[in-house]
């Protein structure tokens, strides 16, 4: 390989030229033939595909798997999950199953409204607001009714309008913190778009208001952006049972004895943070599979949530549990802003195959299957840390990527499992048993 050197206009080359010029500045022949062999086969799935982002030169594949007999409001789900990590379908898997028997999982919408904030800086004083917001609000939702008119027929649209000052910043910085409703869509694009009409028309409203003193005419406008800040775009799942019906089948535990320990675990999270984020990051295990099967956007989920599990100040864990009256209650509520349609919930084939899968479910029910999904992961971390420990399932998982990575025939594999069923797996250990099997 020779001196790599900037390149001027890579976006402009097609993709196996992209390729060649990988291969001839940071790869080897050998190692740039492998991004062609993960191509779809299908060239029109390819195309799409494609343009889902820049510069591509290849597709990363992930596992696409689906966790059975998820009950959710009394309805049965195959839900698809994407995800890299060994473990976490058949643990969300096997925690539906057991919740199945148990009258499944509930969930309800607590709210659907999202946020877009319009940031501008403004000559006036911040006491001038009040008597200014209404004709304003008037103004900019009259000027930018073409935008928000379809959205509304859909049941959505700009819910409401607050002029917030922000002297933390700068004496003149101000900003329109903008409520909305986008139906069954994630709303990014609508939000933008009636964020940045707005702002448009706060500089006209600026140049010509009656109501403005010369004094008060000068605005600049910052920037319009949504936020993925949701805390009112909430729900909330739940379980419960007699413990005396809740039998766990692992090391013969008395189910009492299990439900103190698990509930013990979650007020550890609520309490710590150092173990908060890892509770946390294990009921996302769960969620992002859902949201990156369903082609929505994980980090913007990831974020809301983790800044609602700090909503008080302190970094917490977000499932809680509580014994009434010798029944178990196990619930979460998280933030969550999915979307049914637009983005590439129907460009991407997979995406949309995920969706069928669902029975087409508007965005409130695929909140509730995520929300469900992300409760199943927690459960069963919980009950493997409070009964034999999160290692025995983690390494049964992992003892099948250490054989993929020596590239383990079917009978090496069996032998394998076989010899360390029961033992500690270890990368070492693997690798000089499978060197014996070989001779």
């Amino acid at each position: 390989m020779t001196n790599p050197k900037q390149i001027n206009g890579f976006s402009k080359l097609n993709k196996t030229q992209r390729r060649e010029w990988l291969a001839e500045q940071f790869l080897s022949g050998a190692q740039a033939e492998i991004l062609s062999g993960f191509d779809a086969g299908d060239p029109a799935q390819q195309g799409v595909i494609d343009n889902f982002s820049e510069n591509t030169v290849a597709n990363f594949p992930l596992p696409f798997g689906v966790a059975p007999n998820f009950v959710v409001n009394g309805k049965t789900y195959a839900v698809p999950m994407v995800i890299e990590e060994s473990s976490v379908v058949a643990a969300a898997s096997a925690a539906a199953k057991y919740w199945m028997t148990r009258g499944g999982f509930r969930a309800e919408v607590v709210a659907t409204e999202k946020l877009g904030q319009l940031h501008f800086r403004w000559s006036g004083s911040p006491q001038r607001r009040a008597a200014l917001l209404n004709g304003l609000c008037t103004r900019v939702r009259a000027k930018t009714k073409v935008l928000t008119e379809r959205m509304e027929a859909r049941g959505g649209g700009v819910r409401n309008i607050v002029w917030k000052h922000l002297p933390g910043v700068a004496p003149d910085c101000y900003q329109l913190l903008v409520s909305f409703g986008t139906a069954d869509s994630m709303g990014a694009n609508f939000i933008n778009t009636v964020l940045e009409a707005y702002g448009r028309e706060l500089e006209r409203w600026a140049a010509d208001c009656p109501d403005l003193a010369a004094d008060e005419r000068q605005l600049e406008i910052v920037m319009a952006i949504l936020s993925n800040h949701t805390p009112n775009c909430v729900v909330r799942a739940w379980v419960n049972c007699p413990i005396a019906d809740m039998a766990i089948p692992v090391n013969g535990i008395d189910p009492h004895v299990f439900a103190r320990r698990f509930k013990y675990a979650v007020d550890i999270a609520r309490a710590d943070p150092y173990r908060a984020v890892t509770h946390n990051k294990g009921i996302m295990n769960g969620v992002d599979a859902v949201v990156l099967a369903t082609g929505n956007d994980f980090r913007a989920i990831e974020a809301a949530t983790h800044a609602f599990a700090a909503r008080d100040g302190q970094y917490r864990g977000l499932s809680r549990c509580r014994i009434d009256n010798d029944t178990f209650h196990f619930e979460l509520s998280l933030p969550l802003a999915p979307g049914t349609v637009g983005g590439l919930t129907r460009l991407h084939p997979l995406a949309n195959l995920a969706l069928d899968t669902l029975g087409r479910p508007d965005a409130p029910e695929l909140m509730a299957v995520m929300a469900a999904a992300g409760l199943a992961q927690n459960f069963a971390a919980l009950r493997s840390l409070v009964t034999t420990g999160i290692q025995k399932g983690h390494m049964k998982m992992h003892l099948q990527n250490i054989l993929s990575a020596f590239r383990a025939t079917a009978e090496e594999r069996v032998q394998t499992e076989a010899r360390f069923r029961g033992e500690t797996v270890s990368h070492h250990g693997v690798r000089e048993f499978l060197a014996t099997l070989r001779g």
